[in-house]
């Protein structure tokens, strides 16, 4: 199997991971990610940010930018942080992917409502001017319900028994002659 082929088994296979992360659970400890509130509040701020393109509603948005400029931006920093760690040389395209997937994801849905969608989706603006702190605003984020395109958590192997003592006399090598 040739290096390349390999890998892109391998990305299929993370992908696959972190797609279906309620699956992961099963096979080790998982939490979630260290970005997971920076993940929460960009998945908020896209919810809004299409929200306000599709009810014309953008001063609201705005207005929603400037009260949490700061946050946004730490979290944006996080998000990098994040990124740049789990994917290395292909952390920008690998989080513009992740932007890009999560308001289209958001977009569906928003489309799939049809004219529920803005009766439903623009009292959040109101609910967000009414948070006080950048805390609340996390709060906040983590217990709407959001849509997300992918399950980002952090799962360690599981713990196997001991292993067998090592072998104290390497195994004789035999050669095939033809």
């Amino acid at each position: 199997m040739s290096m390349s082929i390999w890998r892109a088994g391998a990305a299929a296979l993370a992908l696959v991971g972190l797609v279906n992360g309620g699956q992961a659970l099963a096979a080790g400890p998982c939490s979630p990610s260290p970005a997971h509130e920076a993940f929460d509040v960009q998945g908020l701020k896209s919810q809004l940010m299409v929200t306000a393109l599709s009810c014309g509603v953008q001063d609201k948005y705005n207005n929603f930018v400037g009260k949490f400029r700061p946050k946004l931006a730490a979290e944006e920093h996080v998000l990098n942080g994040y990124f740049s760690t789990t994917y290395g040389r292909n952390a920008q395209r690998q989080h513009d992917d992740y932007i890009t997937q999560l308001a289209n994801v958001q977009s569906e849905r928003g489309l799939q409502a049809g004219t529920a969608f803005c009766q439903q989706h623009v009292s959040m603006f109101d609910e967000v001017q009414e948070l006080e702190s950048t805390a609340d605003l996390s709060n906040y984020a983590q217990a709407k319900d959001i849509i997300q395109p992918a399950s980002y958590l952090t799962c360690t192997a599981p713990n196997h028994p001991a292993a067998a003592p090592a072998r104290t006399r390497a195994p004789a090598r035999r050669t095939v002659r033809s």
